[in-house]
């Protein structure tokens, strides 16, 4: 294969002829350039340059290659005729500017640090809702809603916060949602919340779209024992989805989340409006006949999602995977009944942190429906699960006396990563959950998850909010 000079690639810098340097290797993404989700705006800014940095954000070493084909690699890249790219500060060097770690007391202070830490390219994606980010909003309020009734004179000098996720062991009742492209927030990415996860004892759901190969995450796993899920987005070609389950099979993972929520992406402006993924180029007007507009790093790294499922997609699952299937996204009881007519192993109540549709109920919500309207499904053969806004060990208490297994915890991973943090800042910000949840078990008289009961929570003032009537 060819060496590529600089000198070469910089001549192909336009939309005729577009190639990028990504990893000491030389690509032609001028067919693709139309094709690329993000608008080909995203790859003409990088088009002759090196675009390792860039790529290495948003995406793992393998999809250039899966994407584009081997027939695009044009050769290597002789690196020392390419000009140095300025560098970002190492972690350490945020570390320095960033608060003790001792000195994090809740959960919400890791949102203040990656308020001021994070690029406004991470956070606008990290942080931002749909439209009006109601539901985002909501999504923690509805955890107000909803009172403790302690308990007193019950033995709570032991308390022990173990539970059992899909049949494995945790030792707390959470878990790391599939968050993506965490390589925006700290260069360990994924490979960090692994290393976290394993050493407080939890699970991980990794993401579809990780910034970081499953195989790079599974081998920074504590111990081949520590149990890893993988979330799907199901691809618009069925048989990429096919390839990828057993790809994450051979691989190690425990079992597929179906995520269903978000056939298509939500309109969040604030993600939008971030000039993230590019900044826009100045057009050469002799070049650019045509301009594509620039997107957010959400619909930039989705348009690949299949908005044509239906509940059709359980059988198809089951006939490509032996593994345990999840469906992430229920957000009403009789979709809930429906998942536990077609018997999954589990679902998640989740509108997506409220990054999807904008207005849609917040799952909390949701599962009081399940309590009310089809208590009959709770504690069987399917697990319940619910994500979104919680921040308080007193909010994991609440959800798990409706009959929630456990809990997901999203943007505090991504926000206790931040500020050079990295795999320590998520330790801490479990351990905080973990002492919030162990104090609060022993103020309602509970001194094991199996002991959080119903009649723990007045929901009374919750209940206003719940749908009149339903039909089953």
């Amino acid at each position: 294969m060819a060496v590529v000079e600089g000198a070469e690639l910089a001549k192909h810098s336009s939309r005729h002829s577009c190639w990028l340097a990504i990893h000491g290797e030389v690509w032609d993404a001028t067919d693709f350039l139309e094709q690329h989700p993000g608008g080909a705006n995203l790859i003409l800014k990088l088009a002759g340059k090196d675009a390792s940095d860039e790529y290495e954000l948003f995406h793992n070493p393998e999809l250039v290659r899966d994407t584009l084909g081997s027939s695009a690699r044009k050769g290597t890249i002789n690196i020392s005729t390419i000009p140095k790219m300025d560098r970002k500060p190492e972690p350490e060097s945020e570390v320095k500017n960033s608060p003790p770690l001792s000195s994090m007391i809740s959960v919400n202070d890791f949102e203040k640090v990656a308020e001021k830490t994070m690029t406004p390219t991470a956070l606008a994606y990290v942080s931002s809702g749909a439209d009006d980010e109601i539901s985002m909003k909501e999504n923690a309020k509805t955890y107000r809603k909803i009172f403790l009734r302690g308990r007193i004179l019950r033995k709570v000098g032991r308390v022990d916060c173990s539970t059992t996720i899909l049949g494995h062991p945790s030792a707390l009742p959470i878990y790391t949602s599939p968050v993506g492209l965490a390589k925006l927030v700290h260069p360990s990415g994924e490979c960090a919340i692994a290393a976290a996860v394993g050493k407080e004892g939890c699970i991980q759901v990794v993401n579809t779209v990780s910034s970081i190969p499953i195989e790079n995450i599974m081998d920074a796993r504590v111990s081949k024992n520590q149990i890893i899920f993988w979330q799907l987005y199901a691809d618009k070609d069925l048989e990429k989805s096919k390839a990828f389950i057993k790809r994450v099979g051979r691989a190690g993972v425990a079992a597929i989340w179906l995520t269903v929520d978000s056939p298509v992406v939500g309109n969040r402006e604030r993600d939008e409006r971030s000039k993230s993924v590019v900044d826009q180029i100045e057009e050469k007007l002799d070049e650019v006949v045509e301009t594509t507009q620039s997107v957010g790093i959400a619909r930039a790294n989705t348009g690949f999602i299949n908005a044509d499922l239906d509940w059709d997609m359980i059988d198809w699952l089951r006939k490509t995977t032996k593994l345990p299937i999840v469906i992430k996204g229920i957000q009403s009881v009789e979709d809930a009944v429906a998942a536990f007519n077609h018997k999954v192993d589990g679902i998640v109540l989740s509108n997506h942190g409220g990054r999807s549709q904008d207005t849609a109920q917040p799952p909390l919500l949701t599962l009081l429906e399940i309590d009310r309207y089809a208590p009959q499904i709770l504690g069987k053969h399917m697990q319940i699960f619910v994500d979104g806004g919680i921040r308080r060990g007193t909010d994991i208490i609440k959800a798990l006396a409706l009959g929630a297994t456990a809990v997901g915890i999203g943007r505090p991973v991504l926000y206790s990563m931040s500020g050079g943090y990295g795999e320590y800042g998520i330790r801490r910000m479990i351990q905080i959950l973990r002492n919030e949840l162990q104090t609060n078990m022993a103020f309602v008289g509970a001194s094991n998850v199996g002991e959080i009961e119903r009649n723990m929570i007045n929901t009374r003032k919750l209940e206003r909010m719940m749908v009149g009537s339903v039909k089953l």
